[in-house]
């Protein structure tokens, strides 16, 4: 079993996707379970059902990662001898952690919307509902001449130094450094009880607010001195923006219905249901993976041509037909993209060799076309 815990894993999700994107009515983040717990295998899945926590126990799994939580409302009580609560008496009776990564996964840049809008090869220039300006710090660190590249190379390994199109944005600047080692220090250079005075480089760089922790262990680790001097400063310079839901263009232009079978073909759905002229243009196009309907409005101001969504009920559909927005409705299901997404994103970022990380198998989507 590898030495890594439920917390270091916890800790990559919330670097992909922060908690504070999450809108306050959502319970995203830690479940149930024991986030200090030893991580054996992980299964990521769209839900927690009782289906899905036999797949874990089967597979070895004790950490589930899940996109909708498995708890949305408070309990006031767990019936076993109901699905939800014979669902969280196995996960409890076989020491399985539930984590959840729900509105801030959809936010989030590479997240949820997208991956959609990527299935469907647009060229993604906006959000469909702005939330605000991601955070921005400046981290300045001090070193030795010797370990420059290694310095740079922890600040881009962490997330920092992205400017625009560019990476690797650092400056740095020479300058003399003093200090004096004490008992029980040991220096990499200098000698105890005796005041020096070294050749140092300053690097600084950007760092978004996500991957700060990040960053400050890559260049703990890079640095040679047993105690790193570095300085944190929050800027007020805006971020990137984000927000929930995207606006992208086609690569080609297409009538309604084609652009309809074009989306059934690329989430691979069983049926659709379409709102709108089939005949009219669609060139401009909204999407957001889970219940979109009361962003129909804002979608019809963004000027799109159609909005593709997970949920839309027949007098929200109603309004958007008589407003003029054409609306693809694919289902809640189509979400399932963050699966493998979510699999690959940690298996990139943990890179260890005995730990397995499954996509789950289990097709909880409730409808069935006839």
């Amino acid at each position: 079993m590898s030495k890594l815990n439920h917390s270091r894993v916890i800790q990559l999700m919330e670097e992909w996707a922060p908690k504070k994107l999450a809108y306050d009515w959502d319970p995203t983040g830690f479940q149930l379970g024991n986030r200090t717990s030893k991580t054996k295998n992980i299964l990521i899945t769209l839900d927690v059902v009782e289906r899905v926590v036999d797949e874990a126990i089967e597979k070895g799994v004790n950490l589930i990662i899940s996109h909708h939580p498995l708890i949305f409302s408070p309990l006031k009580s767990i019936d076993i001898t109901t699905p939800k609560g014979r669902t969280i008496e196995k996960l409890l009776k076989h020491n399985i952690t539930v984590y959840t990564s729900h509105t801030n996964l959809d936010i989030a840049e590479g997240g949820v919307n997208d991956l959609l809008a990527k299935q469907l090869d647009l060229k993604v220039i906006d959000d469909l509902v702005h939330e605000g300006n991601k955070n921005l710090f400046k981290v300045a660190v001090y070193l030795p001449k010797s370990h420059a590249k290694a310095i740079r190379e922890a600040f881009h390994k962490g997330g920092a130094g992205h400017i625009g199109n560019y990476s690797h944005c650092t400056f740095q600047g020479e300058g003399k450094g003093s200090f004096k080692p004490l008992q029980g220090s040991d220096p990499y250079s200098g000698r105890v009880d005796k005041l020096s005075l070294v050749d140092e480089y300053k690097m600084e760089s950007i760092v978004p607010e996500q991957n700060l922790q990040s960053v400050i262990k890559e260049i703990e680790k890079a640095h040679p001195y047993d105690e790193v001097a570095y300085d944190v400063y929050r800027l007020e310079n805006k971020g990137k923006s984000y927000g929930l839901g995207r606006i992208g263009l086609l690569q080609k232009e297409m009538n309604l219905d084609d652009f309809a079978q074009f989306v059934k073909e690329r989430y691979k759905l069983e049926g659709l249901k379409v709102t709108g002229d089939l005949k009219s243009k669609v060139n401009r196009v909204a999407i957001l993976g889970g219940s979109g309907e009361k962003y129909i409005f804002a979608a019809k101001s963004k000027g799109v041509d159609a909005f593709v969504t997970g949920d839309m009920t027949f007098h929200f559909a109603q309004d958007a037909m008589e407003m003029g927005l054409n609306i693809i409705d694919a289902g809640h299901y189509i979400e399932k993209v963050m699966i493998d997404a979510t699999k690959q994103y940690l298996e990139d970022c943990l890179k260890v060799p005995d730990l397995n990380i499954y996509s789950s198998t289990v097709n909880t989507n409730p409808f069935k076309y006839i």
